[in-house]
């Protein structure tokens, strides 16, 4: 019963390990996809903040030359100002759109940066959890080793102790043969003394049987 607790412990034990390894390979292709969005999701800001201080260097291109048409203004050249005064508003604006998209692309590696993490953590629990359970299997098996060398020098006893019974019944068998031939020897006296005796009672009856009847009942 102990022996088959023990195998069914096993079997469990074998079964979460091998379900904590399969979990730990899942987190491991998880981790590798997330560290690829990170990646993508660097490359992203990085492309961004290039746009961003282009934009910013173009504005302040744009800024120059207002200023020199603003200059040139001064002599008449306000239709030129108005387009350079449209061009900055809609770079400003593609620039604030430009912001916002690096501010959510910051938010996404931000939020991608702590679910690599999270992965991370767990694959370490993961790790930890195949650790223990791997322990507790060695040391079931370990035990299970132990039993079976009990149940061996047990078994190894048992023949001993059937050997010396069949040694000590053939001696018995052989005392009690003996017994039955000393008995048989024996009968066969006392049967070959009373016709002795009732011999000797034919010849000269009398006091003379007296001591060979005192003799049988002696020797019986």
């Amino acid at each position: 019963g102990e022996m088959q607790a023990l195998h069914a412990d096993l079997d469990e034990m074998l079964n979460e390990a091998k379900n904590s390894e399969e979990k730990a390979k899942k987190a491991m292709v998880d981790a590798a996809r997330l560290a690829d969005e990170l990646r993508s999701e660097q490359e992203h800001a990085l492309q961004q903040e290039k746009m961003r201080k282009a934009m910013e260097q173009q504005m302040k291109d744009l800024q120059a030359r207002l200023d020199e048409a603003e200059a040139a203004a001064l002599k008449g050249g306000k239709k030129i100002i108005q387009k350079l005064e449209q061009k900055v508003r809609e770079l400003e604006n593609e620039l604030e759109n430009e912001q916002r998209k690096h501010a959510e692309a910051s938010k996404n590696y931000r939020k991608a940066e702590r679910r690599l993490k999270e992965v991370q953590f767990q694959m370490e629990e993961d790790r930890k959890n195949h650790e223990r359970m791997q322990d507790l299997v060695d040391k079931l098996q370990q035990k299970i080793k132990t039993y079976k060398r009990q149940i061996e020098e047990a078994e190894e006893i048992a023949a001993l102790n059937l050997a010396k019974y069949r040694k000590v019944q053939q001696e018995l068998e052989d005392a009690e043969e003996r017994a039955d031939m000393s008995e048989n020897a024996l009968a066969k006296l006392r049967a070959k003394n009373r016709s002795s005796v009732s011999t000797g009672r034919g010849i000269s009856p009398g006091p003379v049987a007296k001591p060979v009847t005192r003799k049988i009942k002696a020797d019986e």
